[in-house]
């Protein structure tokens, strides 16, 4: 029975390469997951174990507010010039330097712009001399006010050189010039560690533009003395400074940022192998159908081996031998192209982050295990049915020249009322927000289950939808025998629909969501923002772009401008909640901007003293008018605030607005936006160009009408969007693979009844036009199942998320058409060398054909 079986797969080499093709590509994505994150996390570690490399103990202050890497960038609290001198008298301390860094130090290329960096942290800090680490490539250290030093990659990103006159942009103070008389690099012949861009100033400007204060800094480096372990006096120093600071070791500190980078890129993970599992579930379906294909075309010899012998189980045994074969290779060509996929894109990341210094490409155990276990799993499991169909073949079929007839669709109909059942109540619970921890597993879970339950449920619908597809190209003889074929068997034709039909679904779901989200904020902005100029720019890292507030005092003394708002923000904390604080240069905007309502109180002035809530932050906390509420912002000391006033919720509103008076204490105390209210009869295009004059200094920003910002908003989901799409092609490249396999069998299969059709005048370009028909009937059939249920998930998702903002339901009728037409092309492609090869047979070698 072995050798049968052997001998049977290799006879079927061509067919089983492209089920198994399938798998190889999901496998890809798994593997090449896994290796991508563990070649990126060695590649950190190493970064870290460099910057860290010189310290022994660090100490820093607490932050006052502590945020989730989800939540934002923390401002850590200062140490005193004071505690450095402590720090330094204590036994064991060899010496203790003063640090100043922070992210946020932007310098101005050559061309005017600012050197933006993707990811990696722009370092703003003071010069602390050359080491074992950093040495000095060009020019000397910064011994004035008015000089700084930068290390290479950003000098070779801004294309500046030692001597130039250079802007430099930071979170608390407006553009600066300074001479750069120097360039830096690292050991190694590194012009960075870890894509980081690093401007250096002298320690007083350091501290006055980093962190607004003298004769302070974020930490202090320990270097401990001969003979004292680390860990020993990171334990004295912490017994000696109390619980304000955090005392950690070098090595505490490298394993701690590499380790938020990684949950990071566990994130990443996460989307490959939601991916992977895509691309596996379309893969199911197209190994499920070669499977059921070669079975039915092995009836008869199944059906002897059962009569000379051979057990069920043995036949259970053979075709699952068979999947087993397929899924080895399958795993083992799918690891080999993980890695490289997986070394490729750690190529990619490493430049975008800035030339990042990759450790080698290694292979962990979990690609290889999670290789193996998804190959031969999905495998197994798509072949086991076709198993079992094939053990129940009776032996009277042996000496029978037809196959058993179509078996009734009752069975299938009915689970797949019952899976897609299942499938609709998980994704209400997840949707409705009753699914607690759980929301996103469940959502998933009934994701998984409508498309089962919609491919079980497909063979009933297909042959009417295919017989009333098939109508377009009735009008010849090939088109009327293709669609004649297309809808002969439901079942399979419901199965190779389904593979195309996951990816179009997906692709369609997404567009409705993403569609009908930027549609909503489009109407939201145009219905409450009353600006007819914003200021605003596109953030380049984790802090947002922001400008001079002194442009809003000279905007608004500019003819025709009524109202010139700027918009400060920050993470802090209302009463122990960490909370979005915002801040207007003049509380009025808040109504003629905004056009908030009031519910309670008095909006439309504010004492130093005072603060607003919405209405809904309001109900939640159980505040109201002359509650006394206390507030700490991201700097500064606790402040306590009376409520003076409540207005109506909106998603264009923040829950707390402060006065103006309290962005001293935000972490970035520059307006990130700014709204300009004009004049009536005021042309825009008379204020517009005034108003970027004087933004000449902020080159992070820039003035658009109202239009173009709503635009520049929404931009963002379109990138998303493509993202997804490129992403999930994978998935409708493997049903085209499918479309093709179920033709290639399919030709196989009627091999006889094609040389009847030759032989009775059906020429050979007329062979190819009815596969084709077929073949282009099958894929938009997929399509257009695709497309439905894709609305159908799409408009679940959207009037699920009513609440959150999105209230109009947008359907993207172009792209549906285009995936429509694009259905009808896979159909012509997939169909080239099947159609090849059935019009290539042997007339009378077919119709001997047994």
């Amino acid at each position: 029975m072995l050798r049968a079986t052997l001998k049977s797969l290799l006879a079927r080499k061509v067919r089983l390469l492209l089920s198994g093709l399938a798998v190889v590509l999901g496998v890809m994505f798994v593997s090449g997951a896994f290796v991508l994150t563990d070649t990126l996390g060695r590649s950190f570690d190493a970064v870290f174990a460099d910057a860290y490399e010189g310290v022994d103990v660090n100490v820093a202050g607490k932050p006052k507010v502590a945020l989730s890497e989800m939540q934002g960038e923390q401002v850590p609290a200062t140490v005193p010039a004071a505690t450095v001198q402590r720090i330094d008298a204590v036994a064991g301390v060899a010496g203790a330097t003063g640090v100043v860094t922070t992210d946020g130090a932007q310098l101005i290329g050559s061309n005017g712009k600012v050197v933006t960096s993707f990811g990696p942290p722009q370092l703003g800090s003071n010069w602390q001399g050359e080491s074992d680490l950093v040495k000095l490539r060009e020019g000397h250290e910064p011994r004035a006010d008015g000089e700084i030093v930068v290390n290479a990659a950003l000098a070779k990103a801004g294309k500046v050189k030692v001597g130039d006159r250079v802007g430099v942009l930071t979170p608390l103070a407006p553009k600066q010039t300074f001479t750069l008389v120097g360039i830096f690099g690292y050991s190694g012949d590194r012009d960075s560690i870890g894509g980081v861009n690093e401007v250096a100033f002298t320690t007083p400007v350091a501290q006055r533009l980093l962190l607004g204060e003298q004769d302070v800094f974020t930490n202090v480096t320990v270097r401990a003395a001969d003979g004292v372990s680390d860990a020993a006096l990171r334990d004295d120093l912490a017994r000696t400074l109390g619980g304000d600071f955090e005392v950690k070791t070098g090595a505490q500190l490298s394993a701690d940022a590499s380790a938020s980078l990684k949950e990071g890129l566990s994130f990443f993970n996460k989307i490959l192998l939601g991916f992977a599992a895509v691309a596996l579930l379309v893969g199911t379906f197209l190994i499920l159908n070669t499977f059921s294909i070669i079975v039915a075309q092995r009836t008869r010899e199944l059906a002897l081996m059962r009569a000379i012998g051979a057990s069920g189980r043995q036949i259970i045994g053979s075709v699952v031998l068979e999947a087993v074969a397929i899924g080895l290779i399958a795993s083992v060509l799918g690891l080999g192209a993980g890695i490289g996929i997986g070394a490729l894109l750690a190529y990619v990341f490493g430049n975008l982050a800035g030339g990042l210094t990759l450790a080698g490409i290694g292979v962990p155990a979990s690609a290889v295990v999670g290789s193996f276990a998804v190959g031969l799993v999905i495998t197994v499991v798509a072949a086991l049915l076709p198993a079992l169909r094939a053990a129940r073949i009776p032996p009277i079929a042996a000496m029978q020249d037809v196959a058993n007839p179509d078996r009734p669709l009752t069975r299938v109909t009915v689970t797949g009322g019952v899976v897609t059942g299942i499938g609709a109540v998980l994704l209400f619970l997840g949707l409705s927000g009753n699914a607690g921890d759980n929301t996103l597993p469940v959502i998933l879970g009934g994701v998984l289950f409508a498309f089962i339950g919609v491919a079980l449920l497909t063979p009933l619908i297909s042959r009417p939808v295919v017989s009333l597809l098939g109508a377009v190209f009735a009008w010849s003889v090939p088109g009327k025998l293709g669609r004649l074929n297309s809808g002969r068997n439901p079942r399979r034709t419901a199965i190779t629909a389904a593979a195309l039909m996951v990816g179009i679904a997906l692709v369609t779901g997404v567009t409705v969501i993403l569609d009908s989200a930027k549609g909503s904020i489009g109407a939201l902005a145009q219905d409450t923002i009353k600006a007819e100029l914003v200021i605003s720019g596109a953030s380049t890292g984790p802090r947002p772009a922001s400008f001079d507030p002194a442009v809003l005092t000279k905007v608004a003394a500019l003819p025709g401008v009524q109202l010139a708002d700027g918009e400060y923000g920050d993470m802090g904390m209302v009463d122990g909640k960490v909370t979005w604080l915002a801040a207007s240069s003049d509380v009025t905007a808040l109504q003629r901007i905004f056009g908030a309502k009031t519910t309670a109180g008095d909006i439309s002035r504010l004492g130093p003293d005072q603060m607003l809530f919405s209405s809904d932050a309001a109900e939640s906390r159980n505040i109201s008018v002359g509650s006394r509420v206390t507030v700490q912002a991201s700097r500064g000391e606790p402040r306590t605030y009376t409520v003076s006033g409540i207005y109506e919720s909106s998603e264009l509103t923040s829950p707390v607005q402060l006065p103006p008076q309290a962005v001293k204490d935000f972490a970035i105390p520059k307006p990130n936006q700014g709204f300009i209210q004009l004049a009536p009869g005021t042309p825009v295009a008379d204020v517009q160009p005034q108003v970027e004059a004087l933004l000449a200094d902020s080159p992070e920003v820039s003035v658009a009408d109202r239009d173009a910002f709503i635009a520049q908003q929404t931009g963002s989901l379109d990138s998303l969007l493509t993202m997804i799409q490129i992403l999930l092609a994978l998935a409708i490249v493997i049903a085209v693979l499918g479309i093709v396999n179920t033709l290639a069998l399919s030709v196989l299969e009627r091999t006889r009844e094609l040389g009847l059709l030759r032989a009775i005048g059906l020429r050979r370009a007329q062979t190819m036009r009815m596969i084709t028909v077929e073949a282009v009937v099958i894929s938009v059939f997929g399509a257009l199942l695709g497309i439905v249920v894709g609305v159908g998930l799409g408009a679940a998702v959207v009037r699920a998320l009513k609440d959150d903002g999105i209230t109009d339901l947008i359907l993207p009728w172009g792209q549906m058409g285009l995936f429509l037409l694009l259905a009808a092309v896979i159909g012509v492609v997939a169909a080239v060398l099947p159609a090849i090869r059935a019009a290539r047979i042997n007339v009378l070698g077919a119709i001997a054909h047994d």
